[in-house]
Parts: structure tokens; C-alpha cells; sequence
């Protein structure tokens, strides 16, 4: 039982890894330190993607699986719901293709936002010490 809560745990822990990597650049806005692990997570996942490499994770769940004595993915919430969305049944090498540029030009708009953001804020600091510096 416990390695079937291990697997159920590497799962979660893995879509939440994918949501970072698709959605995390809008993070930066708010965060713009979040760059430092976000930008290595995008890469990778992106590269996982072009290059049809299998994630460390997926072995470790299947690895976690096999020893909880389980053979596939039935029954419970994570593996009905959760398993499909990270490891569809028709993923081809030019699904993964769409997916991994998808990644990509998801994370290019954050970063745009992003960067864009930071610098009118930037841009928004420096008239108003001009402004206070006129005045003294």
C-alpha cells in the first residue's frame, strides 16, 4: 500500500512539475526571482518533449508501481484522472512535437509579459526619482 501512495505521490508531483512548466513564466510578474527555476524547468521540459526522452519520473512511478504489486492504472482519482492528461494512450513522437512547442510558445508569451512588466516598472522607478530629484 505504501508504494502505491509513493507512485500516487511521484504523479502529483510530476503534473504539478508540467503545470510549472507550461503556465509558471506568468508567475514572474509577481515574482521575477522565480526565473532561476523556472527557466531551467521550462528548457527541460521542453527538451523532454523535442527530444522524446522519457522524464525520471516516469520510471520511478512505474518502478514504485510494479513493487505496490500493481499492474496499470485503475481505480482512484489520480490514476482515472491524473495519468491520462501526463501520459495520453496516442502520444507519438509528432504529439510530443505539438506539446513541447505549445511549452514553448506558452512560456516565450509569459516572458514577454513578464519582461515587459519589470521593465515599465522600471522605467515607472526611474521618472519618479527624476521627479523626486527635481524637486530637491
Amino acid at each position: 500500500m505504501m508504494y502505491r501512495w509513493l507512485a500516487d505521490a511521484v504523479v502529483v508531483v510530476h503534473l504539478a512539475f508540467v503545470l510549472f512548466v507550461v503556465l509558471g513564466g506568468f508567475l514572474l510578474r509577481r515574482w521575477p526571482k522565480l526565473i532561476f527555476a523556472h527557466a531551467p524547468a521550462a528548457v527541460w521540459g521542453v527538451l523532454i518533449e523535442f527530444a522524446g526522452w522519457i522524464c525520471p519520473l516516469t520510471p520511478l512511478e512505474n518502478t514504485l508501481r510494479a513493487r505496490g504489486g500493481q499492474a496499470g492504472y485503475e481505480g482512484g482519482f489520480i490514476e482515472h484522472y491524473v495519468i491520462p492528461m501526463l501520459y495520453p494512450a496516442a502520444l507519438s513522437r509528432q504529439t510530443q512535437w505539438v506539446l513541447g512547442a505549445l511549452a514553448l510558445g506558452v512560456n516565450v508569451i509569459a516572458y514577454f509579459l513578464a519582461f515587459r512588466g519589470l521593465s515599465r516598472r522600471s522605467a515607472s522607478l526611474s521618472q519618479r526619482r527624476e521627479d523626486t530629484d527635481g524637486l530637491s
